[in-house]
């Protein structure tokens, strides 16, 4: 367990998880953002691509466990991205769309910002957030964050305009 917040934990990918992770990233609602589904090769790639931030880095995209049911409902963890010249800390969520609406994306990521402010001792951390994805755009806000930027990423062959938000440890 790397994260406990009162209705979730957040722990590290297992091959166990592949079967629910597979729900999460193969539903095409799921993943608007991304504008499409992804296929059993680019699950395995993106469960791939977690253990190896866990190796490279200590963290990545966590497991989102609900304690109540044991039932993994999502990502949410923290991973290094390209903004403008340099690489920064992201706070990243994508959850079950069965779990849209309910806090827990929030929850999490709120949870993920003091692990990074407090644990990993971060001066400031980022969302960086498809323009129309307004819902993770409410969380980012939620977790204290405001609009800092536009980033401009190239996925599947389609220009995707990217909102970036920041919040800095104040601490």
């Amino acid at each position: 367990m790397i994260l406990q917040t009162e209705r979730l934990i957040l722990r590290e990918l297992t091959q166990t998880d592949i079967v629910d992770l597979c729900e999460i990233l193969q539903d095409e609602q799921t993943m608007y953002a991304y504008e499409h589904a992804f296929s059993d090769e680019e699950v395995q790639c993106w469960f791939d691509s977690q253990l190896a931030r866990y190796k490279k880095y200590g963290f990545g995209l966590w497991a989102v466990i609900e304690k109540e049911s044991q039932k993994m409902i999502g990502n949410i963890g923290i991973t290094m991205q390209p903004y403008g010249s340099e690489q920064v800390h992201e706070i990243g969520y994508l959850l079950n769309k069965k779990y849209w609406h309910k806090g827990y994306a929030t929850e999490a990521a709120v949870a993920c910002r003091e692990y990074a402010f407090n644990i990993l001792k971060l001066d400031k951390v980022y969302s960086i957030i498809r323009d129309n994805n307004y819902a993770s755009q409410a969380v980012a806000f939620r977790n204290g964050m405001s609009v800092v930027g536009e980033e401009m990423k190239h996925y599947y062959n389609m220009k995707m305009p990217h909102l970036v938000y920041m919040v800095e440890n104040k601490k």
